[in-house]
């Protein structure tokens, strides 16, 4: 028997026209895109699988490693190693938070945060967001 599982409401927005509507080049912040930016001029971040709508890319955090500030598209992450890590959102609030191996999260709207791993050990995450035009 086939288990019945309900997807992310952030899938239900992975067309070119609705990210279109929901997102226009005036409206992107002056940020680098989540698989672009680094931590102190090194990549946390890699691109493993691409088409025209969307990207999947693993971003891995050791511990005292970070992700500079930037902005992530609507988008669904699943944790692959969880951990401990102090993210600071764009109004400059921050909160601590521990993440579970194999929890998941989505946001339906373009985000900005900064994150560090305050952890001990390394703490590794998959994101899937679209492709908007401009972000290949």
């Amino acid at each position: 028997m086939k288990q019945k599982t309900d997807l992310p409401k952030v899938f239900t927005t992975f067309t070119a026209a609705t990210i279109c509507l929901a997102v226009h080049a005036g409206d992107l912040p002056d940020l680098p895109e989540a698989f672009d930016a680094g931590w102190e001029g090194m990549k946390t971040c890699e691109l493993l699988y691409q088409t025209d709508e969307v990207r999947v890319g693993r971003c891995t955090f050791p511990p005292g490693v970070g992700h500079e500030k930037h902005f992530h598209y609507p988008h669904f992450g699943y944790v692959i190693e969880g951990g401990t890590l102090s993210i600071t959102d764009d109004q400059g609030d921050t909160e601590v938070r521990q993440t579970i191996t194999g929890g998941t999260w989505s946001t339906d709207e373009i985000t900005i945060h900064e994150a560090i791993n305050i952890g001990n050990t390394t703490t590794s995450y998959i994101i899937v967001e679209p492709i908007y035009s401009g972000s290949e």
